[in-house]
């Protein structure tokens, strides 16, 4: 059935009362209806006729095809099984090792595989570690170079390690309320 068949009934219009409302010859309303795609201002006097959107008008195929993808990404992301407390577990493992930074990627990378939770919650908690890994050395060395003192560099050293801190603490409680991370990257590592 074409997208504006099922919406014409759907408003209880016949062919000849929407052309009676839409200044649309009846004829020009069966073509539409077996197939033809509306134009110009048969589409816009259509739409306005109907209230609805012109887009909702246009090729029945893509919409449905549309659908379709829809409904294949709804399936593949209810396929991604989370457990949420392991993920939070894994996210908490960080912790550990704040302050030993390539510690802090290798135990909730173990507990990724050993609790079996392959998915891009706890890739992302690993990229988010990897990512924070490598900016924390590149974030002291620029201290150091700025020759501040000795107090600054431990300072920073502590600003460092307590930022990784507050970023795990953080995502476990999104994690916890939200099921998802409050601070995460736009893409994985992994």
């Amino acid at each position: 059935m074409s997208r504006l068949k099922a919406i014409r009934e759907q408003k209880n219009l016949t062919q000849e009362e929407l052309s009676e409302k839409s200044k649309i010859s009846v004829r020009t309303i069966q073509r539409i209806e077996s197939g033809t795609e509306p134009k110009g201002h048969t589409l816009r006097a259509l739409a306005q006729t109907l209230e609805i959107e012109e887009s909702s008008l246009l090729q029945e195929q893509n919409i449905i095809f549309r659908e379709d993808i829809e409904l294949k990404t709804e399936s593949t992301e209810e396929s991604e099984t989370i457990n949420y407390s392991v993920a939070k577990m894994i996210n908490l493992s960080s912790l550990l090792f704040v302050v030993v930074p390539p510690l802090n990627i290798l135990a909730p990378f173990l507990l990724m595989f050993i609790m079996k939770q392959r998915n891009s919650l706890t890739k992302q908690i690993i990229s988010l570690q990897m990512f924070w890994t490598a900016i924390a050395p590149i974030v002291f060395i620029i201290g150091i170079f700025l020759k501040l003192g000795k107090e600054f560099t431990l300072i920073l050293m502590i600003l460092i390690a307590l930022s990784n801190v507050f970023m795990i603490l953080r995502n476990t409680a999104e994690i916890d309320r939200k099921k998802k991370l409050y601070f995460k990257l736009k893409f994985s590592m992994l």
